[in-house]
């Protein structure tokens, strides 16, 4: 038996549509400019406004990747709607399987972009398991959770960048 016997087919699939969650976050320039360094680019419209407006764009963007930091640096608690759901579907199936050992990896990650991120930008998040699944490999059993973020732009509900992101457990 695996060490994620615990967590079964018929698990997987329940947590499948569930959501993660739902938030508001501002864009702010600081983090914006912070996570271009960490990336290490060293583009200057992360930084100058003058450079942005130059390359065509009405404020400093954000770099491809940083969605997926996003409520780590923007999200306000006075900002954040009052039905948001509370808990995470994630947590119904990587609680058992960390408990069991194993190894917790960032698999892919994915931007789809309608417009770039902004800097100014006020986005709303909701996000939601759209797969979760088993793989055996090598020996090893792997377990898949993808999650969705859909951002819009807070004042006209317009689509701004979707983020799907993986996690894997490998036991």
């Amino acid at each position: 038996m695996s060490a994620d016997a615990s967590v079964d087919k018929e698990l997987l699939e329940s947590i499948i549509g569930q959501p993660t969650g739902r938030s508001t976050v501002v864009v702010e320039r600081g983090p914006v400019s912070f996570f271009a360094d960490a990336v290490v680019d060293p583009n200057p419209i992360y930084k100058d406004p003058a450079a942005a407006q130059a390359a065509g764009l009405p404020a400093i963007p954000a770099p491809p990747t940083f969605p997926i930091a996003m409520e780590a640096w923007g999200k306000f608690a006075e900002l954040q709607p009052e039905d948001a759901p509370s808990g995470s579907p994630l947590l119904k199936i990587l609680g058992p399987l960390m408990a069991k050992g194993g190894l917790i990896l960032h698999g892919e990650e994915e931007f789809i972009y309608h417009r770039p991120v902004l800097v100014g930008d006020q986005l709303v998040g909701d996000g939601k398991v759209v797969d979760a699944y088993r793989k055996e490999s090598k020996g090893k059993t792997m377990t898949f959770v993808v999650t969705e973020t859909t951002w819009v732009d807070a004042k006209t509900g317009d689509p701004v960048v979707t983020a799907r992101f993986n996690v894997i457990h490998r036991a």
